[in-house]
């Protein structure tokens, strides 16, 4: 692999704590129908939708349609949209810092509403210090579709082979491996650091704590 110079987020699940079950915990006493509502009814393909930027207005309306019973939680998903951010991962938005200190290009690729992701720009001014975001939503097309990868990769004059992709989801660290990318499977920051290190993006940090590396 040539010698990376740029790197590309993932936000929600790498560097952003959004999940839905800090809003739901507080709207269900039982946890058990807590995951259910999210398999059957709020589910992850019905987000995806809002992702490739699907109306949350028409996505709400479709959905209570469908589970009149449910429409009060199924409109909380929007209304109540920002209780689901448990705020950034500091031990990974540590490492961007760390990675933007060294002069390394940062970029971000996310799948997220184009009528959400305003709150989180808003909330976390790490985000202002990447060279590009592309927002899905704002597209209208997500990962894993590989459109979307090259779509940043045009916009910004990209090089896929100097480049190294980080995504929680292993269907999108496949799809960008299939572009050219070294990519990444986020599991930890501790493994994520190991893994820098080892492709020569960050060097070893004295403040590190003993066995992080």
């Amino acid at each position: 692999m040539t010698t990376p110079d740029t790197v590309i987020f993932d936000l929600g699940g790498v560097l952003i704590d959004w999940n839905p079950r800090h809003l739901y915990r507080q709207l269900f006493d039982d946890e058990n129908a807590m995951e259910r509502f999210l398999h059957e009814v709020c589910n992850q393909h019905w987000n995806e939708q809002q992702d490739a930027g699907r109306p949350w207005r028409e996505a709400i309306a479709q959905l209570s349609a469908q589970f009149p019973q449910h429409a009060a939680l199924i409109e909380a998903y929007r209304a109540r949209w920002v209780e689901m951010l448990g705020g950034p991962m500091h031990d990974s938005v540590a490492i961007f810092d760390e990675l933007r200190a060294r002069g390394v290009r940062l970029y971000a690729l996310t799948n997220w509403s184009q009528e959400t992701f305003p709150v989180a720009w808003e909330l976390y001014p790490f985000l202002h210090a990447f060279e590009g975001i592309v927002v899905s939503g704002q597209e209208g097309m997500a990962k894993p579709d590989p459109a979307i990868f090259q779509r940043l990769l045009t916009r910004y004059r990209v090089d896929a082979t100097r480049t190294v992709y980080i995504d929680d989801a292993p269907r999108n660290v496949e799809a960008a491996a299939r572009l050219g990318m070294h990519a990444l499977w986020f599991r930890d920051a501790t493994s994520l650091r190991r893994e820098l290190v080892g492709l020569g993006l960050l060097g070893l940090n004295e403040d590190v704590p003993e066995g992080v590396l």
